[in-house]
């Protein structure tokens, strides 16, 4: 029995960064909002730099509440997507490139997104995590948390269903 050595650690850490950047590349939205993610391991956290033009509210000032929901519906997809892409990349008996792994990915459908605004967003960035509740073969459902200062002060939160892509 052949033992397989275990591969360098830069190499994981630049296969998955490479994944995510394509990932996200792949939607135009996240750029055009400024949205960007932290990842750790298997876990993402999104993050929404603050800019004037995020600003609903003026006299608050407070974020508006569309950018807010598309920041909580993006980091939802983004979960969804993380999550296939991780299986196809990360199966030691099928190490999959990025690029090949993206290449198959079509992106989940919102069936619908409810957002609970819990507070006003102040003008400051802003982080959310998403959560998969449960993910099946045609249907998925995520919850979304977003805060500002302290993680648990939240001040907005989401839940979706989405509409998983079948897989050939």
């Amino acid at each position: 029995m052949v033992k397989l050595s275990p591969e360098p650690v830069a190499l994981i850490k630049k296969r998955r960064n490479e994944a995510l950047s394509k990932l996200i590349d792949s939607i135009p939205y996240i750029s055009f909002l400024g949205v960007d993610f932290d990842r750790r391991g298997d876990e993402i956290t999104a993050i929404l730099p603050f800019k004037d033009d995020l600003i609903g509210n003026p006299s608050l000032p407070a974020l508006h509440g569309g950018s807010i929901a598309a920041f909580l519906e993006i980091s939802a997809i983004i979960e969804l997507s993380w999550m296939q892409i991780w299986r196809q990349i990360e199966n030691p008996s099928l190490i999959v490139e990025p690029s090949k792994a993206l290449g198959i990915l079509s992106l989940p459908k919102t069936i619908d997104f409810s957002v609970d605004y819990l507070r006003s967003g102040l003008p400051r960035d802003a982080y959310a995590r998403a959560k998969v509740n449960r993910v099946g073969r045609r249907y998925a459902s995520v919850h979304v948390e977003a805060w500002q200062d302290n993680r648990n002060r939240l001040f907005a939160q989401g839940t979706g269903h989405f509409l998983m892509p079948q897989q050939n």
